[in-house]
C-alpha cells in the first residue's frame, strides 16, 4: 500500500491547518515590524495594489472582499501614511472616478517585510531533511495552484 493511499481526507485537512496556522504566525511576526505603520487589513490592501496594479476604490473593496466605504477610509489612511497615491481618471467622464496606487514607500514596506517573512521561512525549511523538502516545495505549489493563487507574484519576491 502506498503512503498515499493511507492518508485520509482528515489528515490532509488537519496537516493544511496545522501548516496554516504556523504560516499564519510567520506572518503576524513579519507584520510586527510595521505594525505601527500598518494594520494586516491595511497590509493586504498594499499587496492587492502591488500584484494587480492600480484600481478604483471600489474594485479593491471587491478585492478584499469589504464594502465600499470600509476600502475607502483604509485608502485615506493609506494615502495620508504615503503608502498610496490616488489619481483622477483624466479620461472617464465621472470625475469622482480614482484608481488607487501603490507608492514606492508602500513598495518598501512590503518588501521589507517579505525580507523577514521570506528569511524565517529559510530558517523553518533548513530544519527539514532535504528528500522533505522537495516534497514540500511541490506539495505547496500543487496546493497554491489549486487554490487558484499567482504562481510568482512580484510582492512575493520582495522586489530583489
Amino acid at each position: 500500500m502506498h503512503v498515499a493511499e493511507q492518508v485520509g481526507a482528515d489528515d490532509v485537512v488537519d496537516a493544511v491547518i496545522a501548516a496554516s496556522l504556523a504560516l499564519v504566525a510567520v506572518a503576524a511576526r513579519s507584520l510586527s515590524a510595521v505594525a505601527d505603520e500598518v494594520t494586516l487589513a491595511q497590509f493586504r490592501a498594499l499587496l492587492v495594489l502591488a500584484s494587480r496594479g492600480p484600481a478604483r476604490v471600489v474594485d479593491l473593496a471587491e478585492d478584499l472582499e469589504v464594502n465600499s466605504s470600509t476600502a475607502t477610509r483604509m485608502c485615506d489612511r493609506l494615502l495620508a501614511k504615503g503608502l498610496i497615491s490616488r489619481e483622477r481618471e483624466h479620461d472617464n467622464p465621472d470625475r469622482r472616478t480614482v484608481r488607487v496606487s501603490i507608492t514606492l514607500h508602500g513598495r518598501a514596506l512590503i518588501a521589507a517585510v517579505m525580507r523577514k517573512r521570506r528569511a524565517e521561512v529559510r530558517t523553518i525549511m533548513r530544519r527539514l531533511p532535504p528528500e522533505a523538502r522537495a516534497t514540500v516545495v511541490a506539495g505547496l505549489r500543487e496546493f497554491a495552484e489549486a487554490a487558484g493563487e499567482a504562481p510568482h507574484q512580484t510582492w512575493s519576491l520582495g522586489w530583489s
